[in-house]
């Protein structure tokens, strides 16, 4: 079973629409007792880190995604999925996430267009199955205003140059997590759903 976790994020059903594209079928689910039972989890995100966080809390979802995570469970984090993972945000004044990943998310610097929207190359610096089909240095859709920082850059599997480097992949064993959105990427975005699901499966089998 393939989970997309439902929180109150705005972007479920184009995430939905993309896997369902590939052929997966997927649930999209706020309960516990499904994502524990997942092949595969996504953790989809647009908006604020404290909204999300509330969310998360509020389904008691927070301990559910530690524990996935913890026990290895293929989990793929998307925009503010892969944000909520860190250790703190700038955003709402050094707001406590997930730390699930040591690091923190800060805000774009002064002179760069906020939000960061639009489509970006991503260079891929390590190998990695979640590339299989993907050529180096194509192009993603962002929209984001805030930029992840890990305190271990061995975790950075994916730059981005926006008059500054940015980390827009992070890759941790069976954690994956991108800062721009596979689903509104075209081809190279359901490629890139297409390598982790399909991984996460024949890792189940």
């Amino acid at each position: 079973m393939i989970i997309i976790i439902d929180y109150g994020a705005g972007n479920l059903r184009s995430v939905v629409n993309a896997i369902a594209s590939l052929g997966y079928p997927a649930v999209v689910s706020s309960k516990s007792e499904d994502i524990l039972k997942a092949k595969a989890v996504i953790l989809p995100g647009v908006g604020a880190a404290a909204d999300t966080m509330t969310n998360l809390e509020k389904h008691n979802l927070i301990p559910t995604i530690r524990h996935i995570i913890e026990r290895g469970t293929p989990f793929l984090g998307i925009c503010m999925g892969l944000q909520v993972l860190f250790t703190e945000t700038e955003e709402g004044g050094n707001y406590r996430c997930l730390d699930i990943i040591p690091g923190r998310v800060n805000k774009l610097p002064p002179g760069l267009k906020v939000p960061h929207m639009g489509w970006n190359q991503v260079k891929q610096v390590f190998p990695h199955f979640i590339f299989n089909g993907i050529p180096d240095y194509s192009y993603f859709y962002f929209v984001h205003s805030y930029y992840v920082k890990p305190s271990d850059r061995r975790l950075v599997a994916g730059e981005t140059d926006y008059n500054l480097k940015l980390c827009s992949l992070i890759i941790r064993d069976n954690l994956i997590a991108t800062q721009f959105h596979p689903e509104k990427s075209g081809e190279m975005g359901l490629r890139m759903y297409d390598n982790f699901l399909k991984q996460a499966l024949s890792d189940s089998d």
